[in-house]
């Protein structure tokens, strides 16, 4: 039976710039190659849950614009619902510059004044049918809400950790049943040191399942008291822009269709490994074949014509 998750948070119109090398002092760089795509914490992880063979819901914003129009094209013709989008009819849909090397490494600039995190609302829908929420802190206000519904309806929720303001994360940090930061999203939280130390520092209440994505170091995670280490699966990486996007998406699928936390968070990386191998944004997703081949040891295939 399938299960369907809940994803609630940003929508993003990515302009990708590949360039040989990110520029770290004011110098003009070549580009060799430029797309229009998708992106976005939420959206993503919704697109990447239907390719898995699940059931995903996308809660969020666009404006009223093309770019708006052709994200949410894109995510129903992927299988997404769609219904609890709010299009706002003044707003710009998000956008961000993305500069990726050749190495796969990106450099993100993102512009969020075109729609203020307190603009837009959650639908009236219930969540009567959900089995997993998965929220991110780019849009504080919808994974509040989100969080509070889920709780209170006795959902388990997964919070996608990476940037927001410190003291607006911790309410959300309290509501989550798992919590998954990036390296960089964990240091912002709870200030430098070992990450192992630094995770155990984040739990709130006992059972709550803390962890960090690390790139290709894999993943730490805190689970009934252990630190547990998640390696991440080798590939040569085209585009990592997405993979934890991808990752929390998989993970909360993972723990949808009743799989363990750390299993879960075995699955997640191999989703993320195939992403980063394939690019290619949304269209560069791996299906549950193409995953099920990489954790059984054979080599990630490249996606298909987009």
């Amino acid at each position: 039976m399938k299960s369907r998750v809940v994803c609630v948070g940003n929508l993003v119109h990515d302009e990708v710039f590949q360039v040989d090398q990110i520029p770290g002092v004011g110098i003009k760089v070549e580009v060799r190659g430029y797309e229009s795509r998708f992106g976005g914490p939420a959206a993503t992880a919704a697109v990447a849950i239907s390719h898995l063979g699940g059931i995903a819901s996308y809660w969020g914003r666009v404006g009223s614009d093309a770019a708006g129009e052709t994200a949410i094209r894109i995510m129903r013709e992927a299988g997404v619902d769609c219904d609890g989008v709010v299009v706002i009819p003044d707003g710009r849909t998000l956008r961000a510059i993305v500069l990726v090397d050749r190495m796969g490494e990106r450099c993100i600039v993102t512009d969020r004044l075109s729609l203020p995190p307190e603009r837009g609302n959650l639908p009236d829908a219930g969540l009567a049918d959900a089995a997993v929420v998965l929220a991110d802190t780019r849009w504080p206000r919808g994974a509040l809400l989100a969080l509070q519904r889920a709780r209170e309806a006795g959902i388990p929720t997964v919070l996608d950790v990476d940037g927001g303001l410190p003291s607006v994360n911790t309410e959300l940090v309290t509501l989550a049943d798992h919590v998954v930061f990036s390296s960089q999203g964990l240091f912002e939280f709870a200030g430098e040191g070992d990450l192992a130390t630094l995770l155990r520092s984040c739990v709130t209440r006992p059972g709550q399942v803390i962890a960090a994505t690390r790139g290709p170091a894999g993943s730490l995670w805190l689970v009934d008291g252990a630190i547990v280490p998640v390696p991440a699966f080798s590939v040569a990486a085209v585009d990592t822009t997405g993979c934890g996007d991808v990752f929390h998406g998989a993970y909360a699928l993972g723990l949808a269709e009743g799989q363990a936390p750390l299993e879960a968070a075995r699955f997640a990386a191999a989703v993320a490994a195939i992403k980063a191998a394939r690019g290619q944004g949304w269209h560069g997703m791996g299906d549950r074949a193409a995953v099920q081949a990489l954790m059984a040891g054979q080599p990630a295939a490249p996606a298909g014509p987009s």
